[in-house]
């Protein structure tokens, strides 16, 4: 299971901003600047081709 579908699933922390049945947004770890947010699709994408 990848990061991020460790983090939807709950298994990680994270700090969720948002939530609804497509999409959670958190923010990120490392941001590059003040409100740096990461929008991760529940559905697992292996790649985006």
């Amino acid at each position: 299971m990848c990061i991020f579908c460790q983090i939807i699933a709950g298994e990680l922390p994270a700090h969720k901003v948002y939530e609804d049945e497509q999409v959670v947004a958190i923010l990120d770890i490392k941001p590059v600047h003040a409100g740096h947010i990461l929008v991760l699709p529940k559905k697992h994408v292996a790649n985006l081709e």
